[in-house]
C-alpha cells in the first residue's frame, strides 16, 4: 500500500505515525505529486521516521503528534488555499516542511492572520530569512548560499565560462543573487544568464545558445524533472558542460530521473553526507531508518528529519498545553539545540537555523559523493 492515502484531498499520515487519537495536530502542504513529487515524499519520509519514533515513546509531554498533510502539487495558488484549510477548518497547532519559495510566500499571509509558526520551510529563499519573518523557522540554509559556494568551487576547478539557467520566480532569482556573487568573487561573469518559464518551460532555444558559447559548466536553478528536462535539452544540443543544480534536487528520486545522464553531476548539500556516523544525526536516522526495514537515508530524507526534530522541540519547550502562540514563543528560545553533530539557535532577530553548505557529485553507483 502506498504511504500517503488520500482522503478529501488529505494525506492523512496520522496512522502511519501510529497516533489514535493525536492532541498535537501538525499540518503541512507540499507538492507529493507533480515535478518535485520524488523529493517531496523523501523529506516527509524523513520527518515521519523522527516522529513516528516520538510517538512510540509517548509523544511530547505525553501528547501524540497527528501530521495532516495536503497535496499542492507544486503550485502557489493551491499551497496558500491548502493552508487556509489546514489553519481554519482542520485546526492545526504549528505549520511544518512547506516545499517551494512562491509556494510558502503564498502561506505566509494565513501564518500572520492567526500567528501560526511555520517550522522547517523545504527551501532555502533569502525572502524567508532577511527581512526576519515572525512566524518562519527555518532549519536548513540559503540557495544564496549554496549558489555562491557551487560558482567558487567551479572557479577553483579551472573553469571560466559559465552559464546559469534559473526558473522566472521568486526562488530563481533567489538563487541567481549567490550564484553572481560567487561569480563576481571570482572575477567571472556568465556566458550566458537566462530565465525559463517554471511551469512550462521550454530548454531548446537555450541550450542551443549554451552550446554556442561553450559552456564549462551549467547550473540550472529549477526543481525536480524540470531540471532533467534541461539537462537532456543541453546534451541534445551537443554540449558537454558540466552540469550543476541546487540541494532541492538531493534527492534518490531526482537521481533515478536523470537516468544515464546522472554521473558527474554536482548538487549541493545543506546537511552532513547522509552516510557520515560521525555525526550523531546521520546515525540516529540510519538507525531508526533500518529499524523500520527501510532502504539507504537521502539527502532529502535527512532534511526532513532535522526539521522534525526542531519542531518537536519547539513542541516540548511549550509544554503540556502548546497553544500556537505558546509554540511560536518556545521555538524563538531554542538556543544552541543540538541536532546531533549541528546546532540550531533562534531569537527575535535570526530564525536562520543552520548555515552548512557543501557540495556532493553523482557517481557511477547513484550515490551522491562528497
Amino acid at each position: 500500500m502506498h504511504p500517503w492515502q488520500k482522503w478529501g484531498g488529505i494525506l492523512a499520515l496520522g496512522a502511519a505515525l501510529g497516533v489514535a487519537q493525536a492532541q498535537i495536530l501538525v499540518g503541512q502542504t507540499a507538492g507529493f505529486s507533480g515535478v518535485v513529487g520524488a523529493g517531496v515524499q523523501e523529506t516527509a519520509a524523513g520527518a515521519r521516521l523522527y516522529l513516528a519514533a516520538i510517538n512510540a515513546k509517548g509523544g511530547v509531554n505525553g501528547q501524540k503528534i497527528e501530521l495532516i498533510a495536503m497535496d499542492d502539487k507544486f503550485d502557489p495558488k493551491t499551497a496558500g488555499e491548502n493552508a487556509r484549510v489546514l489553519i481554519e477548518d482542520r485546526k492545526v497547532d504549528v505549520m511544518f516542511l512547506t516545499r517551494g519559495t512562491p509556494h510558502t510566500e503564498a502561506i505566509i499571509p494565513h501564518l500572520d492572520r492567526y500567528g501560526v509558526a511555520l517550522v522547517g520551510p523545504s527551501t532555502g529563499a533569502m525572502v524567508l530569512h532577511q527581512p526576519v519573518r515572525r512566524n518562519v523557522f527555518n532549519v536548513r540554509a540559503t540557495y544564496q548560499r549554496e549558489a555562491e559556494k557551487a560558482m567558487t568551487h567551479l572557479a577553483t576547478m579551472g573553469m571560466t565560462r559559465v552559464a546559469v539557467l534559473y526558473a522566472d520566480d521568486s526562488f530563481g532569482a533567489d538563487g541567481v543573487a549567490g550564484a553572481q556573487k560567487g561569480l563576481s568573487q571570482a572575477q567571472l561573469q556568465p556566458v550566458v544568464l537566462e530565465k525559463f518559464n517554471r511551469a512550462q518551460p521550454d530548454f531548446a532555444p537555450l541550450a542551443a545558445k549554451i552550446a554556442q558559447a561553450q559552456a564549462q559548466a551549467v547550473l540550472i536553478i529549477g526543481s525536480g524533472t524540470t531540471v532533467v528536462d534541461g539537462y537532456a535539452a543541453l546534451r541534445k544540443a551537443g554540449s558537454a558542460a558540466q552540469l550543476v543544480t541546487l540541494s532541492n534536487n538531493a534527492s534518490s528520486g531526482f537521481i533515478k530521473s536523470l537516468g544515464e545522464q546522472a554521473r558527474g553531476v554536482i548538487v549541493s548539500q545543506v546537511y552532513p553526507n547522509e552516510r557520515s556516523l560521525a555525526y550523531p544525526l546521520v546515525r540516529e536516522a540510519i538507525e531508526l531508518n533500518k529499524a523500520g526495514g527501510q532502504g539507504e537515508v537521502s539527502p532529502a530524507m535527512l532534511e526532513g528529519f532535522a526539521a522534525a526534530k526542531v519542531l518537536v522541540e519547539g513542541l516540548r519547550r511549550a509544554g503540556p498545553k502548546p497553544s500556537r502562540e505558546k509554540i511560536r514563543s518556545a521555538l524563538e528560545s531554542i538556543q544552541n539545540f543540538d541536532l546531533g553533530g549541528l546546532q540550531v539557535s533562534y531569537g527575535a532577530g535570526d530564525h536562520t537555523g543552520l548555515d552548512f553548505a557543501d557540495l556532493s557529485i553523482i557517481s557511477a553507483d547513484g550515490k551522491f559523493r562528497r
